[in-house]
């Protein structure tokens, strides 16, 4: 309640404020500032795990239109065949387009 009192939150949650429960020696108002400030800060922690939640959705999502939007690679590119395999596979080719009319 000392930390509450100046407004010291990080103090209070390192004395254990998410944990805490109120004194039953206090007044009702007191406990009541204590059941606040707890609540509060759960409410807060809760938005901050949502808003790291969605920026991590939308980050994936971005990365995937990205991915998406990339050309496929052409196949006119060298492979990682070895030479013989390529050159076998490049009259193939140049045979296969000259019988299209």
């Amino acid at each position: 309640m000392a930390a509450l009192a100046v407004d010291d939150l990080d103090q209070a949650l390192a004395l254990g404020l998410l944990e805490a429960t109120p004194c039953p020696a206090c007044p009702p108002d007191c406990q009541q500032h204590l059941l606040d400030a707890r609540s509060a800060r759960l409410r807060a922690l809760a938005a901050r795990d949502r808003h790291r939640q969605r920026n991590a959705r939308v980050a994936q999502r971005m990365m995937a239109r990205e991915a998406a939007r990339r050309p496929p690679p052409a196949a006119d590119t060298p492979s990682s065949l070895p030479p013989a395999a390529a050159a076998a596979l490049a009259r193939a080719l140049a045979k296969a387009r000259a019988r299209r009319p």
